[in-house]
């Protein structure tokens, strides 16, 4: 009844959908509804692509299917010889989207770069906290407040990011999409009217399509942007069908209701590879499954018991049954296919008897947790319900109780970062820009702490490495300084690390142009369907 009642909802989709004669349209189901449309303070890969990857456009771009870098909205940039000064020259004649709630009278410019950052910072700033709860988590994550001392304009059509010091993935993290720029003189609207938070729900952005309509939790409309500066899309109508179960996606794209799908089952890969209408991409995924213990927390604030649950969990058995054969056990935080990968570090080996005598060493016995299952699939995790239930399993054996959690993704993701959380949380990471720096520092230095540091882990001489990792250019020297973190991480275990995957994009054959990005994006400016 539920599959019958998902297709039934999938077809009235497309025949609304289809009410502009012979516009090309395309259906993407997506595998969750996004918190909003404001890329800057979201962190989900489906809020990415519902809003950045669709509506925005950053200074700097990723080259499709790579983590290179290429001029966005910036035609160029050039660092001083001390790279303190990074100097953008913007493009001339870039048009935000008219909407029937605003009309631009200007063209992007500075003070649009300008307000996209500021108010990330900034407390000051209108839009800082214009939502409930907000946090900006990349920004703060990212140490960009360290680093970021002020922003110039030079210009209209020239800004200036002055840095405190060096920074060496600076352009690549500001590519990401929480450098996407908004529009100024929209805000300005928005909070002469006293309705700031509709920038959140109502977007406005310079890409390749603009906002249409939203039905909460069920589809997303957008239409082609025929002023876009890299010129208007193939594509008329771009279609979000957000369809969270794995095997509805799969049986839709089947029955040809979806044109794309992100994230299938594992098992229903061979399947899909198998049916001569379909296409499915495939990559290793630069990506890592974990599960962070809260080591502010007794008994987990003990390395001996977060080595004792580690070393009780059958990892490789967890990687066979859910990932299928598209997966591999990670012993690090990032994936080998990453420069700066510690191939010398030894994992912690699976140890039922050595896993009791750790936890009787530290004096813990009759220990009860909650232990968190994320209820999205995602590449790095495909299903985390089921991978609770073997941790579950395998910590009973030595005497652990845990009791399974979740909640509503975005919701899930709020909880899991607040002050006292009590349990294991399992959470993962997709890398947004190829750098190490994205990994270590994202998720594990001290100012992420309370954004994406679900661990509450600073460790002093971690910390230490990875911030002069970012202040040289030199790679050898960068290495070096990431493999040594990579062995702190191991010793402290502040997570589990669990698993990398490889990534499959199924798709109809009548679709051309789709790039897999390493970076886990779904992006479709360049895409066609063929009739």
């Amino acid at each position: 009844m539920k599959l019958m009642k998902s297709l039934l909802a999938a077809t009235a989709i497309l025949a609304l959908a289809a009410g502009a004669a012979q516009a090309k349209q395309l259906v993407f189901c997506s595998e969750a509804s996004p918190a909003h449309f404001d890329p800057g303070p979201t962190t989900g890969g489906n809020d990415f692509d519902a809003s950045a990857h669709t509506m925005y456009d950053g200074l700097a771009a990723f080259v499709p299917g790579s983590t290179d870098v290429e001029p966005g909205l910036a035609e160029s940039w050039e660092v001083s010889p001390d790279g303190l000064e990074i100097t953008f020259k913007l493009r001339a004649g870039v048009k935000f989207h008219t909407q029937p709630y605003f009309t631009p009278t200007r063209d992007f410019n500075a003070d649009d770069v300008i307000f996209s950052f500021e108010r990330q910072y900034k407390e000051d700033n209108p839009y800082f906290a214009y939502l409930a709860n907000l946090t900006w988590d990349y920004y703060q994550g990212m140490d960009m407040p360290r680093y970021v001392k002020e922003i110039v304009k030079v210009d209209d059509l020239t800004v200036k990011f002055v840095l405190s010091e060096p920074n060496a993935p600076m352009v690549a993290n500001l590519a990401m999409p929480f450098g996407s720029i908004v529009s100024k003189e929209y805000a300005d609207q928005l909070t002469a009217a006293g309705t700031p938070e509709l920038l959140s729900t109502q977007p406005v952005g310079t890409g390749p399509f603009k906002f249409v309509d939203y039905q909460l939790d069920s589809v997303i409309r957008y239409a082609a942007n025929e002023e876009y500066f890299g010129g208007k899309p193939a594509i008329d109508d771009l279609i979000f069908a957000i369809t969270p179960d794995q095997s509805v996606r799969a049986q839709k794209l089947i029955a040809g209701e979806c044109d794309i799908i992100p994230y299938p089952a594992p098992a229903d890969v061979p399947m899909l590879q198998a049916n001569e209408n379909l296409t499915v991409l495939e990559q290793e995924g630069l990506n890592i499954g974990y599960m962070s213990y809260n080591v502010t927390e007794a008994p987990f604030d003990n390395v001996k018991v977060r080595k004792a649950l580690s070393m009780a969990i059958d990892k490789q058995a967890i990687v066979d049954a859910v990932y299928q054969g598209a997966g591999q056990v990670a012993k690090n935080l990032i994936p080998p296919t990453m420069w700066s990968y510690n191939n010398t570090v030894a994992d912690d080996t699976y140890d039922v008897e050595g896993a009791k005598a750790l936890l009787a060493e530290a004096g813990v016995t009759e220990l009860t947790t909650d232990l968190w299952a994320m209820p999205v699939s995602r590449p790095y995790n495909p299903n985390a319900q089921r991978v609770a239930e073997m941790i579950q399993a395998d910590w009973a054996a030595i005497g652990v109780t845990a009791n399974i959690v979740t909640y509503e993704w975005t919701e899930y993701r709020e909880r899991g970062k607040a002050e006292g959380r009590k349990g294991p949380f399992q959470i993962g990471w997709t890398g947004d820009n190829g750098d190490p720096d994205n990994f270590f520092a994202t998720l594990f230095s001290c100012s992420a702490i309370g954004v994406s540091n679900y661990s509450f882990w600073c460790n002093e001489e971690f910390e230490d490495l990875i911030q002069k990792a970012k202040v040289t250019a030199d790679p050898a020297e960068r290495t070096a300084l990431y493999e040594q973190a990579q062995v702190i991480f191991k010793a402290e275990e502040p997570a589990l690390t669990l698993a990398h995957s490889k990534v499959f994009v199924p798709m109809n054959k009548r679709v051309t142009g789709f790039v897999q990005s390493p970076l886990g994006d779904h992006v479709f400016d360049n895409v066609d369907v063929t009739e």
